[in-house]
């Protein structure tokens, strides 16, 4: 655990008591700070209760007596679609409005510091996709090649429940628009921005929006280093705004899966399966990815350039990182491969819950028995046609079935009646060299309780077979 530092004696108010809510309540605890805490529900608010936290409602003035600071969990809007009740009570007294990720880079840093060898880094990997795969793979790397790692954020444990920094120690944290637009204090030594699509509009207010709460991780960070994908025009803007006109400090690297990158700067790129990092106009390492099991297709191309331009600022050598990334062994749900029966590749792929996710995993195989639907999301899968022929069948569960039917054209389909059947009729159906992949491109809520259980349910239809 992280103790808050400088609210020692404070009572600072808690909104929110779910994984993050909770560890900060803790983390303010343990730094001196007097949480006090509630959440809508009255089950989270017991969970407090039970570990001897304050639990007080904050939708009274009563309430707010002392309080000078309001901690809020990144899931709660504080301002599009429209605030939460209680962020515009803290509006109305006056108290400041944070998250976890400002506290954490309030209070990683301290004293201590001053008696390490080495100093502690930070990296932070933001963006609309890939963000998870990207810091597990970081991670991964960095710990196979004997580096003092952790990770955390969106992904695994929440900041303030990571260790405090040791001498040396790398901390690699997957960082959410929700997570970056609020912090107060950003500092990353390393960031990286994957990409940018539309996600989370609502919550931002158009893509505009969207993009600035990206953005601000580098803006208002300011990190030593920033490796920007400049696949889209966002990127191309950001990287360019923070690259230098004068010195050779080079604090931008540029990452592209799909095309090579001009200029004499810092470039890593991914190209018909090969990734190459340029520098000074000359190559300076190559890599094969197209064998690599864990990172299969573009997208998971464009993930290991990222891993690929942080462990090089770190100081890795290039054969010292490709030897990593080949024993990367995936993310369950995100492309990951789940068995091989009778020469038929089985990929879970439950964490494609929108279109835009399900093509990576359409353009990643071919020979393709396609398990898809669920609860359907705005547009279905009609923008996938280009796709189709990749398909030999689809097999359509849940309550887009129906809709999905409509718009596979000429595409073979079944419908099936649920998740088990599905890969039943799929793994009789395929043949050697073909994929039985479960990309739903839906939300999973009509039958799983979350995408996780729906790959889960998968997982355990494919052992059975």
């Amino acid at each position: 655990m992280i103790p808050v530092r400088g609210y020692d004696g404070h009572s600072v108010a808690v909104l929110g008591l779910g994984r993050s809510g909770l560890a900060t309540a803790r983390a303010l605890a343990a730094g001196g700070a007097l949480p006090v805490c509630w959440d809508d529900n009255a089950a989270a608010q017991d969970a407090a209760k039970a570990e001897g936290f304050l639990v007080a409602d904050l939708h009274k003035d009563k309430n707010w007596a002392g309080i000078s600071c309001l901690i809020t969990s990144p899931g709660i809007p504080h301002l599009y679609p429209a605030p939460h009740p209680v962020i515009i009570k803290a509006w109305e007294m006056g108290a400041v409005v944070d998250n976890d990720i400002g506290l954490f880079f309030r209070s990683y840093g301290t004293p201590e510091w001053d008696d390490f060898e080495v100093l502690p880094r930070v990296v932070c990997v933001t963006g609309s996709n890939g963000k998870s795969t990207t810091t597990a793979l970081i991670h991964h790397i960095l710990e196979e090649a004997g580096r003092d790692v952790q990770m955390g954020g969106n992904i695994g444990r929440g900041v303030l429940d990571l260790e405090p920094a040791s001498n040396g120690q790398i901390t690699v944290l997957e960082l959410s628009s929700y997570q970056t637009e609020l912090a107060r204090s950003l500092g990353p030594d390393i960031a990286v921005f994957m990409n940018l699509s539309p996600d989370h509009l609502d919550r931002h207010g158009g893509l505009g929006g969207y993009f600035a709460a990206k953005s601000r991780l580098f803006t208002a960070g300011g990190p030593d280093r920033s490796i920007i994908g400049v696949d889209e025009m966002e990127g191309q803007y950001l990287a360019a705004q923070l690259r230098e006109t004068q010195g050779s400090g080079e604090p931008v690297i540029r990452i592209s899966s799909g095309r090579k990158l001009q200029g004499d700067g810092w470039s890593v790129f991914a190209r018909k399966g090969f990734l190459a990092e340029w520098r000074k106009g000359r190559q300076m390492a190559s890599i094969d990815l197209r064998n690599i099991r864990g990172l299969p297709g573009a997208h998971n191309h464009q993930n290991a350039c990222a891993a690929y331009a942080v462990c090089r600022s770190i100081g890795l050598a290039p054969r010292l990182i490709e030897e990593h990334l080949a024993s990367y062994p995936g993310l369950p749900h995100r492309c990951q491969i789940i068995a091989e029966k009778n020469g038929v590749l089985f990929v879970n792929d439950s964490k494609a819950t929108n279109a835009d996710a399900a093509e990576k995993a359409l353009s990643a195989f071919k020979n393709i028995h396609w398990i898809v639907g669920g609860e359907p999301k705005t547009g279905g899968i009609a923008g996938l046609a280009p796709l189709f022929d990749r398909v030999k069948r689809a097999y359509l569960i849940g309550a887009a079935a129906d809709e999905f039917a409509a718009q596979l054209g000429e595409t073979d389909y079944v419908i099936v009646t649920d998740l088990d059947m599905a890969v039943t009729e799929a793994a009789a159906s395929a043949q050697k060299g073909d994929v039985v992949l479960l990309a739903p491109a839906c939300a999973s809520f009509d039958q799983f309780t979350s995408f996780e259980a729906r790959g889960d349910a998968f997982v355990a239809a494919v052992n059975a077979l």
